[in-house]
C-alpha cells in the first residue's frame, strides 16, 4: 500500500530569509512531524539531499550524525530529507549503521512525491526528480535565518553549516555583525563588528570607545 502522509499549506514560491518557515505535517523515520510546531523554542536545519544509497550523501549523513551533539549544544536540531520512501531510508539508515558505525538519530523526511521539496525549492528543474543538496538553517522562532544550495557532485562541509548557527546565535544576542571566516578573520581574529552608527553623535563618540579602522569599521571581544 503506498503511504502518502504529507500535508501542506506552502504556497508555490520562493523561500525568503528572513520569512516564516512554512507549516507542513510529514512522515519520517520516526513518525510523523510538524514544522515548525514540533521544534518551537529550537533551532534546526533541514538539508536535502539527492537521494539514498549515493556515496556523496553518505558521507554527509555521517558528518552530520558525528557533529550531532555539536548541533545539540546551540538547542539546534537536524532533519534530512529525500524524494524517497520511508522504507528506503529506514533501509539506507540501517546499511551505514552495520558498516559504517554511524548511528542516524535525527529524523529523515519521507518525501516520496515530492511535494514539500518542490515547495521548498529543493529540486532543480534541469536535475530531474531528485532534490538538490539544499540546507535551510531556521531559528527558534521558526524564521528562516539562512539557506545554502550545493551541486549534486559537491558533498556539503558541515561545519560551516554549523558556524553559522552559532555565529547568527551569537550575532542575536549581541546585537553584532560577524567578519568573514569568523572566528579566524585576518583582520579582527575573533572579534565582533558592531553595527554601523545611525547618527553623527554616535559616529564620533564610537571611535573612541571601540577598535576602529574608521567610524564605520568598528569591532570588539565578545563580552563574556
Amino acid at each position: 500500500m503506498k503511504e502518502k502522509i504529507i500535508e501542506s499549506n506552502v504556497e508555490n514560491k520562493i523561500n525568503l530569509i528572513g520569512s516564516k518557515f512554512p507549516e507542513m505535517v510529514v512522515q519520517t523515520t520516526q513518525g510523523i512531524k510538524e514544522f515548525p510546531k514540533n521544534y518551537s523554542g529550537k533551532w534546526f536545519v533541514l538539508f536535502s539531499h539527492p537521494a539514498d544509497f549515493t556515496p556523496v550523501c553518505t558521507t554527509e549523513f555521517a558528518a552530520f550524525a558525528n557533529k550531532q551533539d555539536k548541533f545539540k549544544k546551540l538547542n539546534c536540531e537536524l532533519i534530512g530529507l529525500s524524494i524517497d520512501q520511508v522504507f528506503s531510508h529506514l533501509k539506507w539508515v540501517e546499511w551505514i549503521k552495520d558498516n559504517l558505525s554511524v548511528e542516524i538519530q535525527f529524523p529523515i523526511i519521507a518525501d516520496e512525491l515530492g511535494e514539500i521539496a518542490t515547495k521548498l525549492n529543493m529540486v532543480h528543474p534541469e536535475k530531474g526528480t531528485s532534490t538538490v543538496r539544499a540546507v535551510y538553517i531556521v531559528d527558534a522562532e521558526g524564521i528562516i535565518r539562512s539557506i545554502f544550495y550545493y551541486p549534486q557532485e559537491l558533498g556539503r562541509n558541515t561545519d560551516e553549516i554549523l558556524r553559522a548557527v552559532k555565529a547568527l546565535q551569537i550575532a542575536d544576542k549581541n546585537n553584532v555583525a560577524m567578519p568573514a571566516d569568523w572566528p579566524d578573520n585576518d583582520l579582527m581574529g575573533e572579534e565582533v563588528i558592531i553595527p554601523p552608527p545611525m547618527d553623527e553623535k554616535t559616529s564620533k563618540e564610537r571611535t573612541k570607545k571601540y577598535k576602529c579602522y574608521d567610524w564605520w569599521f568598528c569591532h570588539k571581544k565578545l563580552e563574556e
